[in-house]
């Protein structure tokens, strides 16, 4: 037993020793946890961020100026108040992504209770703020003109009115859930990535030779393979939360880091057995790239992290629980988001240990084929 740890000790720093050794694979890990995780939680917002808009404000009266001083960073930048060849000038030329007319007599006509319009023109071109940045406008107004009404004594009060509270994410900012994700993203792809490339540079190199002539069985060469890149992985997931995420993202972690990184050892467990299972299938690096590919991608589509594991078909949803992933997304973001504590994610925690056994097992069988 002692001769048995020793050799699994071994070979794992040898594991090390070989990875920091290959620069390609250090500027991954590098890149994955530092710079991915800030482009995936900053690059593409999905809510409104600096939107270019010009009013044409024909009415010149208080409801309209309140109507263009609604338009507030950093949803807008500040309205450009244009003519209408200006507005059909800036948006000819893009200039523009929005372009609110405001009519003659808007006040009068809200006032007296006529019926009344506002016209507003998108460029829908600008596809990832032209929907969003639509009802966002259309809510706006609504919400002026029916402030503006209320203290004017125009109208009748509303009978119910709801008071939204958005909890664990208050300003419903979507870095902070881009944040965590990636890094949840990338604890997978890398751990997968890095012990399947393992054995393949075995292979390549022809060092795996020289293994099977040494005192050490397939459960030993795993193994090593399996705690030296989880360690790295795990290390650098540590980094990236505390580093990236709150120190350069200022994004908040509400539950246990500690109880985290628990989680994510026993994940670990699982996606570093699936890449040595993808290390005895693919012959070279470029066919592990593609079988990453066509299995991480599913993975992360379709374990919630995407999108709710509750809008999906009942067969998917049963089928993933198969997934490692699934139970991972469910336990980091209940502990990251919502400070949960072993009590609530222990389910989660004996279903990563079951599912990394399976999978453990079932690539060691592999590697002992693939060895003779």
């Amino acid at each position: 037993m002692r001769r048995s740890l020793s050799n699994i000790l071994q070979l794992g720093i040898k594991e090390l020793r070989t990875l920091f050794r290959d620069p390609a694979m250090v500027i991954l890990i590098i890149y994955a946890f530092t710079l991915s995780v800030h482009a995936s939680a900053t690059g593409e917002p999905e809510a409104l961020y600096r939107a270019t808009i010009a009013v044409v404000d024909e009415d010149q009266s208080p409801v309209s100026r309140r109507i263009i001083d609604a338009f507030q960073a950093p949803y807008f930048v500040a309205p450009v108040q244009a003519s209408h060849a200006a507005m059909d000038e800036g948006m000819d030329k893009g200039r523009y992504t929005f372009t609110l007319n405001i009519p003659l007599n808007f006040q009068r006509d809200l006032l007296r209770g006529n019926a009344t319009t506002v016209q507003l023109n998108v460029d829908a071109t600008q596809v990832s703020q032209a929907f969003t940045g639509a009802g966002y406008i259309q809510q706006i107004i609504q919400t002026e003109v029916a402030a503006f009404l209320k203290d004017q004594g125009v109208g009748m009060p509303q009978p119910v009115q709801a008071v939204v509270r958005a909890v664990y994410n208050p300003n419903l900012d979507q870095s902070w859930f881009g944040a965590v994700n990636a890094v949840i993203d990338q604890i997978t792809m890398l751990s997968i990535i890095l012990t399947g490339a393992a054995l393949i540079r075995e292979r390549e190199h022809g060092t795996i030779e020289h293994l099977l002539v040494m005192p050490v069985t397939p459960f030993e060469i795993m193994a090593a393979k399996v705690w030296s890149m989880g360690l790295v992985v795990l290390a650098a997931s540590a980094f990236s939360l505390r580093f990236v995420v709150e120190a350069w993202l200022n994004v908040p972690i509400s539950g246990s880091l500690m109880l985290f990184l628990l989680g994510t050892a026993l994940h670990l467990f699982a996606t570093t057995s699936m890449g040595i299972f993808f290390g005895t299938v693919a012959r070279s690096m470029p066919q592990l790239g593609l079988l990453v590919i066509l299995v991480l991608i599913p993975l992360q589509m379709l374990s919630g992290g995407v999108t709710p594991r509750e809008s999906m078909p009942p067969l998917i949803q049963y089928v993933m629980l198969l997934a490692p992933t699934t139970h991972f997304v469910q336990l980091g973001q209940g502990i990251l988001f919502r400070g949960a504590g072993f009590t609530i994610v222990w389910p989660q925690l004996l279903a990563l240990v079951g599912i990394g056994s399976a999978f453990f097992l079932y690539a060691l069988s592999r590697l002992r084929q693939s060895l003779r």
